[in-house]
């Protein structure tokens, strides 16, 4: 069965992202909370492998980008944490449940549960009704949100990380693993964006030099009244394009 109409694969190359309702049932959810929560209490994190995540410009070229743990993590299972979350000794300063910003990047790969969602059928028709011709999967996370804690995460545009020639060979798959609502911090998006290009990319600097990425060009100013809001329930999707602008949501999601 088709999971897209010819209307919605048109209003998904007009505006540069799609809301599918019900894309996955609350059961289905309820089982990647449910494993999550399970690696999470089994994670093993080595005191230097505690790198903190965040999309601003300067932190991201020094906690990132610097460092080797997240460069290798695109084949692995690694954990990421939010600001503050480690006192001066690297211990934790709240749960363990509450420290990750993120698990990624290849939860797609190396987990069962993770691999039937990122593997299933209506996925696999969705690239077809979309005219992928034989996708891979680059990268899967999961996010948390954690409330009450963690840095801004500004508008951005998704092809500043995984920058392709030309731009739009990349689509985006995110699950609402609960109700993302105009309350709790919904995704933001201004529809038709993604036709604009990017003026922002990083890139890998030379072997041996650091740090290991830099950033070519800056994020643009847009007018906060071109964002539309796309609240979603759980088990919603929302497809989008990567050269698309978009605000980050605040609450619990996976990503393909």
């Amino acid at each position: 069965m088709d999971v897209l109409t010819q209307q919605e694969v048109r209003k998904y190359r007009e505006d540069g992202y799609l809301v599918l309702e019900g894309f996955f049932s609350p059961e289905e959810c309820d089982a990647l909370r449910e494993r999550m929560s399970e690696i999470v209490e089994q994670m093993d994190v080595p005191a230097h492998c505690r790198t903190q995540f965040s999309t601003d410009h300067d932190e991201q070229l020094r906690n990132q980008g610097n460092a080797d743990y997240f460069i290798t993590s695109g084949d692995k299972v690694r954990f990421f944490f939010e600001k503050g979350v480690f006192d001066i000794n690297g211990e934790f300063t709240v749960s363990r449940e509450r420290s990750l910003n993120k698990v990624g990047h290849a939860l797609h790969a190396h987990d069962p549960v993770f691999k039937s969602i990122t593997h299933s059928p209506k996925v696999q028709n969705l690239a077809e009704k979309l005219g992928l011709i034989s996708p891979v999967v680059l990268q899967s996370m999961y996010i948390f949100k954690q409330p009450g804690i963690g840095g801004e995460v500004t508008p951005h545009q998704d092809a500043t990380f995984l920058y392709t020639e030309p731009l739009g060979q990349v689509m985006g798959v995110w699950i609402a693993l609960e109700d993302a609502t105009l309350d709790n911090g919904c995704l933001w998006f201004i529809p038709g964006s993604h036709r604009n290009g990017i003026t922002r990319r990083m890139v890998r600097t030379p072997k041996g030099t650091f740090p290991l990425t830099d950033f070519i060009g800056r994020e643009q100013n847009y007018d906060d009244g071109l964002f539309v809001a796309a609240p979603v329930k759980k088990g919603y999707s929302r497809l989008k394009s990567f050269p698309s602008h978009h605000s980050t949501p605040k609450t619990a999601c996976f990503m393909i």
